[in-house]
């Protein structure tokens, strides 16, 4: 008597495309969660008023880079981490010298650069000598010697009978700030992350429904 074995289906077959069907779910999964916490960090950037500029530095990256994987993951970070940390955190900000932090007025315009004008820029700019006026209560200023044009910036006095010169406060002196924490990127990371296993298993439900079809 000669007995043959014949499994249908063939179970390695089926073994190898659940296997397929688990690297598409997990890849797919975190991709969409991947992408989904890039566009809840972006809009939480811009909704703080940041700006779409420094929402835009959030990127994200997907690996594999190609192909399904079942160690498939996704890394989402910013090109400005510095700025977008600092905001995250809501730091204690000192001066690097150890004394002041000179705080810009309107008057004092802005740096050729775009940034925060420095008290030296500001004196080379106009020509003009800051003076230190402390003060118990509130900041201390540097203040100028000059008049206020029509975009409300402090410059040379043109008179010279001293017409329309007034004392301009250009820099406010603090010995530190609280810099305002405006993000809570973490709340968003664990959002995301609480989510995968939801959507790996929908993902690889979907795949096998597929494959049924196919």
């Amino acid at each position: 008597m000669k007995l043959k074995l014949d499994i249908r289906p063939d179970i390695a077959a089926l073994m190898q495309a659940e296997i397929a069907a688990g690297e598409k779910a997990v890849s797919a999964a975190m991709r969409e969660a991947g992408t989904s916490l890039k566009s809840a960090w972006r809009a939480q950037i811009t909704d703080a008023g940041l700006g779409t500029r420094l929402g835009n530095s959030i990127r994200l990256a997907s690996f594999p880079k190609s192909g399904d994987s079942l160690n498939a993951a996704a890394l989402v970070w910013s090109k400005a981490p510095v700025i977008i940390g600092a905001h995250d955190t809501g730091p204690l900000i000192r001066s690097r010298d150890g004394f002041w932090l000179a705080i810009p007025t309107p008057a004092a315009g802005k740096s050729r650069r775009g940034g925060r004008i420095t008290p030296g820029e500001w004196e080379r700019r106009t020509g003009l000598r800051l003076r230190f006026v402390y003060r118990r209560r509130g900041p201390s200023l540097l203040v100028a010697e000059g008049r206020l044009n029509t975009k409300g910036r402090a410059v040379a006095s043109r008179s010279k009978t001293g017409r329309g010169l007034t004392t301009v406060p250009i820099f406010l002196l603090v010995p530190q700030v609280k810099l305002r924490k405006r993000l809570d990127l973490a709340r968003d990371a664990e959002r995301a992350a609480d989510g995968v296993p939801g959507l790996i298993v929908a993902k690889w439900v979907a795949a096998g429904r597929q494959g049924q079809l196919s």
